[in-house]
């Protein structure tokens, strides 16, 4: 018997904004892998006898550990089975699926990896930010709040001189409750406290929510508000466009079945 795993991204949230690909992998599985953040609306695509094991990691609170999603992957899928190992946005982008993948490359096991949409895409502009403009830069640099806790050395620290004065939009995933540490950091090496920056909550859901605010003005925006994860950070004058536009006069007005 000849198993294969499908690294399969599940895009922002929206169950509309699910690949095709996606969704015929999703309904062939025989064993399903996914993650905290996957809708569960997407979970319910799977057939009758589908095998479904929650691997979902969420801040301070793992339901399984790397090596055992890894190890998971590689006893099902050599036992012959087809597997999805469902993430949130985009498999690749902050999502470990490239370790996944290793994993199995190095049993000599079967493997795809689907591509999904990032919520670092997605994100900004469900909620009326333009990630590029011609009038705010062509550069767009995107960075994991999540990383700045940890105290990594070399190629894999983040470096704030860097980030502060690059120009463009920046894009940031996990990082709201490390939020007051970033703006902090970025400020601190040069960059102007007045820089507009957004925070979009669980984007192109029906509770999406976005707070705006400065560099300096943010974090205690966010606290006021009890502003949560999950959330993308939008850093530049491309969150000033918001105000030219209004999206939400159409999100999810066109809902076709899955």
């Amino acid at each position: 018997m000849t198993g294969i795993c499908y690294l399969t991204g599940a895009g922002p949230g929206d169950p509309d904004l699910l690949t095709l690909k996606a969704h015929r992998c999703i309904q062939q599985a025989d064993v399903v892998v996914y993650d905290a953040l996957v809708n569960p609306e997407i979970l319910t695509l799977v057939k009758k006898n589908c095998e479904m094991i929650d691997a979902g990691k969420r801040s301070k609170c793992h339901t399984m550990k790397q090596e055992q999603i890894n190890q998971a992957l590689v006893d099902h899928t050599r036992a012959g089975k087809t597997v999805v190992r469902l993430k949130g946005g985009d498999p690749m982008i902050f999502g470990r699926a490239g370790e996944e993948a290793a994993e199995l490359a190095k049993h000599g096991l079967k493997f795809e990896i689907i591509p999904g949409i990032s919520s670092a895409l997605a994100g900004p502009v469900a909620a009326g930010i333009p990630l590029t403009h011609r009038d705010h830069g062509a550069q767009l640099t995107i960075f994991s709040g999540h990383e700045c806790n940890k105290d990594y050395s070399g190629e894999t620290a983040l470096n704030y001189q860097q980030l502060a004065t690059a120009p463009g939009t920046k894009v940031f995933l996990m990082g709201v409750s490390s939020l007051r540490r970033i703006t902090e950091k970025l400020i601190s090496h040069g960059a102007p406290e007045n820089t507009p920056i957004a925070m979009v909550r669980w984007a192109t859901m029906p509770e999406q929510k976005t707070i705006r605010g400065t560099l300096s003005s943010i974090a205690d925006i966010a606290e006021s508000a009890n502003f949560s994860s999950p959330a993308v950070g939008i850093i530049g004058n491309v969150v000033n466009e918001i105000d030219n536009l209004n999206l939400c006069q159409t999100a999810n007005q066109f809902k076709p079945q899955l």
